[in-house]
């Protein structure tokens, strides 16, 4: 069922995208409507400034204005939304909903996609791209999670275990 969600664009007023995203999640939760209203996220970026010479990293909002919200669009769940206080709408003509597309969610970076691996422990692989690239090694550890793996690669005639991305290796 939660393959039939996309994301939305909701608008809201200036400065109420965290109060939105609060309401939004009390009322999916006192109306148990998790199935329907998967995700609401404000799309925020790390910007470092630097005051009196001192650098300091804050958050900045990517879309003021915006809410991004995850769900199966049904007549319930479009009006749940719609009536959030501090809502004024969906994106899209005559607000009319329109679902952001694939590579409109990945280029916002608001949804990771987690690749896909065909090698597992105790594969061999080859390096395929970064400093070691062409090297030949064996899958000792991969940790979906950090989407990193860990391979032995001879070097110098040793064994050296090194840290890849998920995507810098390919099965041989």
């Amino acid at each position: 069922m939660s393959e039939d969600a996309k994301w939305y664009v909701v608008h809201t007023y200036s400065g109420y995208e965290n109060k939105v995203k609060a309401n939004l999640e009390k009322i999916v939760e006192n109306r148990s409507m998790q199935e329907y209203i998967l995700d609401i996220v404000v799309p925020m970026e790390e910007q470092i400034e630097i005051k009196d010479g001192k650098k300091k990293a804050t958050l900045k909002k990517v879309f003021p204005g915006y809410v991004l919200v995850k769900m199966i669009m049904s007549d319930e769940s479009c009006y749940v939304v719609r009536n959030t206080r501090g809502v004024t709408g969906f994106v899209g003509p005559g607000s009319k909903p329109v679902p952001l597309t694939d590579e409109e969610v990945k280029a916002m970076g608001v949804e990771e996609f987690m690749p896909v691996v065909d090698y597992e422990v105790g594969d061999n692989v080859r390096v395929v791209s970064g400093p070691l690239e062409n090297f030949i090694g064996l899958v000792e550890e991969i940790n979906m999670e950090k989407r990193k793996v860990r391979v032995a690669v001879s070097m110098f005639g040793r064994e050296t275990p090194v840290e890849l991305e998920l995507v810098q290796i390919s099965k041989i």
